[in-house]
C-alpha cells in the first residue's frame, strides 16, 4: 500500500491593503539595512582541511563529546567551507543588504601566531567577500566568533595579558588582506558569552572558574578590542574608510515587581551583563560600572583575597578603550524577571555571587526550542531604550535577533517572533529616536548551536545533517524575511500569509 506524505511549502505573499488592515503600514527608513548572521565554526566544516588550525572548539567537542547535548560537533556542520557559493545565492534570494560572517582566527593564523599565515585561509575569505560583492551583498565581518587558536589556549587564551597583542596581530592581516572589501568590522561577538560561559562555565575552553577567569578574560578582551581600535584609526582608516564596532549581548531585566528593591536588582543585572564591557567603553569613568566595583571589591575583600578578582585598567588602557568604536552591534533574543538575591557572599567566588540576583522568565510567555529563550518583544524596545539613555543614544546595529524552533519548513512561530521584534524595534526608532542602523536575523542557516549541538534551529534555510549535500531548504519565514527586506515594511494583516500544500507520493 502506497504511504503518502505531504510536503507543505509556505510562500508569503506581499499585497497592498487599505486602511481597514489589522495594522497601519510599517516601513523603516530608505537607508536602514536588512541582514542575516553566521559564524565560522557554525557553519563552516572543514575544520582540518588545507592547513586549518586546531581551535578550542574543535578541541573541546573531540575531547569532551558527552557535554554536546546530541554529542556532535562542528567538523562539517553545514559545510559552508566547500558551498559558500551556494550561501551567496540564498543571501541573494533573501534581498538581503548585508551579510554578517565571522573569520575564524585558526584558518588565517593556524597557530595563532602571525609568523605562520595561512594562505588558503586567506584565499577562502577573499573568494567569498568577492562572491558578496557580486551580487552586491556588503560584508559585515566579526574578527572573533569564540573560535580561538587551541594554541594560545594552551598559553592561557584570553586569561593571558599577552593575548590582547596576539589579536593585533591577527587584526593587522585582515585589514591587509581584506580591509580594502570590508567597510564594517566588529573585534568581537558577545564577550559576556565565551567570558562567562568558556572560562567561567561548561562552554569552551571549559575554564569553570566563574569569579576569576570570566573577570580575567572579560579585562583582555576590552584590551584587545581597545589596541585594535587604534591600530585602525592610525594606521587604515583614511585609506580603508571602514567602520568598526563590538558586538555585545543585552537581554531585557525587568524588575520583577514596581518596588524599589527589584528595581536596584534589574539594574544591577543590567550593569553586569552589559555594562561590564559597554561601561569601559562608552563612559569617561575608565573603569567597569560602579556596582560591579562596589561588589567585586567588597566579596573579595571578605574573601579574603589580597586584591579584587575585578582587574583594574592602566591610565593608557582607558584612553585606548574610552570611546573605541564607530558604532555598537547589539544582540538580543529575551528577557528576564529580576529581584533580589540573598545578598550573602559565598565562599567560593562567583559572578552570580557577585551579581546577588535571582533571574527568571514568565511561565506564560510563549517558549522555544531553547530552554532560555522566552517570546517577549516588548524587552527589546526596552533594551533599546536603556542603551539609549544610559550611554548617550549611539549608533546601533542589530547583530543578532532570533528563534530556534523544531526542525520544519512550516515555522509561522518564527514568523510572528521576527514580526513581533520588528515591530517593536520600528516603535524605539521612530517613537523614543533610538539610533538603529540596522537589523540582523540569527541566522541564516541551522547551524552547529554550540553545547546544544544541532538540537536547536535557528535558520532561515533549513539544513538536512542526513545529506552528504547538506541540503538547504527555505523555511516559511524566508519568504517573510524576504519580503520586509525587498520592501523595507512590515505586512499590515495577517491576510498578508498565504499557505500553499504540495503533494508528493
Amino acid at each position: 500500500m502506497d504511504v503518502q506524505y505531504f510536503v507543505s511549502i509556505f510562500i508569503l505573499l506581499w499585497r497592498r491593503t487599505d486602511s481597514s488592515d489589522a495594522y497601519p503600514k510599517l516601513c523603516f527608513p530608505e537607508d536602514f539595512m536588512f541582514g542575516v548572521a553566521t559564524a565560522s565554526y557554525q557553519i563552516e566544516g572543514g575544520w582540518n582541511v588545507s592547513g586549518k588550525g586546531e581551535s578550542i572548539w574543535d578541541r573541546y567537542t573531540h575531547q569532551y563529546p558527552e557535554r554536546v547535548f546530541d554529542h556532535k560537533n562542528g567538523d562539517v556542520s553545514d559545510d559552508s567551507y566547500h558551498r559558500y557559493k551556494e550561501d551567496v545565492k540564498l543571501l541573494k534570494e533573501l534581498g538581503v543588504n548585508f551579510y554578517r560572517f565571522s573569520i575564524s582566527w585558526p584558518r588565517i593564523l593556524p597557530t595563532g601566531f602571525i609568523n605562520d599565515i595561512n594562505k588558503d585561509g586567506i584565499r577562502y575569505y577573499n573568494e567569498l567577500i568577492d562572491e558578496l560583492h557580486r551580487n552586491n551583498i556588503e560584508p559585515v565581518v566579526t574578527m572573533y566568533h569564540w573560535d580561538l587558536p587551541q594554541v594560545l589556549q594552551d598559553l592561557g587564551g584570553w586569561t593571558n595579558p599577552i593575548i590582547a597583542d596576539y589579536f593585533v596581530d591577527y587584526a593587522k592581516v585582515l585589514f591587509k588582506e581584506f580591509g580594502d572589501k570590508v567597510r564594517f568590522w566588529l573585534t568581537f561577538n558577545e564577550p559576556l558569552s565565551f567570558c562567562h560561559d568558556g572560562y567561567g562555565g561548561n562552554d569552551a575552553p571549559g575554564g569553570q572558574a566563574s569569579g576569576l577567569e570570566d573577570y580575567m578574560c572579560g579585562h583582555n578582551v576590552l584590551r584587545a578590542h581597545g589596541k585594535v581600535y587604534t591600530l585602525y584609526s592610525k594606521e587604515y582608516r583614511n585609506e580603508q574608510q571602514g567602520s568598526i564596532g563590538i558586538t555585545l549581548d543585552i537581554a531585557w531585566m525587568e524588575p520583577a515587581t514596581t518596588s524599589k528593591e527589584d528595581q536596584d536588582a534589574a539594574e544591577t543585572a543590567r550593569q553586569f551583563t552589559y555594562g561590564w564591557f559597554a561601561h569601559p567603553i562608552l563612559t569617561d569613568e575608565g573603569d567597569y560600572p560602579q556596582i560591579m566595583r562596589q561588589r567585586i571589591d567588597q566579596n573579595s575583600k571578605r574573601q579574603n583575597f589580597a586584591r579584587s578578582r575585578l582587574p583594574h585598567f592602566t591610565s593608557d588602557e582607558v584612553q585606548e578603550i574610552r570611546s573605541s568604536f564607530d558604532f555598537l552591534g547589539l544582540n538580543h533574543y529575551t528577557t528576564y524577571m529580576v529581584s533580589p538575591g540573598d545578598n550573602k557572599t559565598s565562599a567560593v567566588p562567583s559572578f552570580n555571587n557577585d551579581m546577588g540576583v535571582s533571574m527568571s522568565q514568565k511561565a506564560e510567555w510563549p517558549k522555544s526550542n531553547s530552554s532560555w529563550l522566552k517570546v517577549v518583544p516588548w524587552g527589546f524596545r526596552k533594551a533599546l531604550n536603556w542603551v539609549k539613555t544610559t550611554y548617550n543614544n549611539p549608533n546601533i546595529l542589530v547583530t543578532e535577533n532570533g528563534i530556534s524552533l523544531k526542525p520544519g519548513l512550516h515555522d509561522p512561530k518564527r514568523v510572528n517572533y521576527i514580526d513581533g521584534y520588528l515591530r517593536a524595534l520600528h516603535d524605539a526608532i521612530y517613537k523614543d529616536k533610538c539610533r538603529v542602523i540596522g537589523y540582523t536575523y540569527w541566522s541564516l542557516l541551522d547551524n552547529f548551536e554550540w553545547m546544544r549541538g544541532f538540537s536547536e534551529r535557528f535558520g532561515l534555510y533549513e539544513v538536512d545533517y542526513e545529506s552528504a549535500e547538506r541540503t538547504r531548504s527555505p523555511r516559511l519565514s524566508a519568504s517573510y524575511f524576504n519580503n520586509v527586506a525587498t520592501t523595507g515594511c512590515l505586512p499590515t494583516s495577517s491576510d498578508d500569509y498565504v499557505e500553499y500544500t504540495l503533494t508528493n507520493k
